[in-house]
């Protein structure tokens, strides 16, 4: 079975929950990168949400203009049927979320 790497793009997230991408069969996510888009420091909970929030990252400082990657060195999360990876921040349209992953590992 061939891989397909993807990439989703979520611009200007905020205060209000945000969805990054709903698992299907066994999605791999292999990158989750995080900007601060704005000129003051945000703070951004990332999450997987299944019967419950799961954090992957929570209360995490953003200085201004920058970004945090917060999946290396060959780590990965998997996420199965009805799992949702989301987003939040604590600043209205504060940052730009890319999530790359690998569609369909297992079936």
């Amino acid at each position: 079975m061939a891989q397909d790497f993807r990439n989703v793009l979520v611009r200007t997230i905020g205060t209000s929950d945000t969805t990054l991408l709903a698992g299907g069969n066994y999605d791999a996510v292999i990158g989750i990168r995080v900007c601060n888009i704005l000129t003051s420091t945000v703070e951004v909970d990332v999450y997987i949400t299944n019967s419950g929030n799961k954090y992957i990252a929570k209360g995490v400082v953003i200085p201004p203009n920058s970004a945090i990657e917060l999946i290396q060195g060959g780590a990965k999360i998997v996420l199965k049927n009805g799992d949702t990876l989301s987003a939040v921040s604590d600043t209205a349209s504060s940052v730009d979320i890319v999530t790359s992953y690998i569609d369909t590992i297992s079936s």
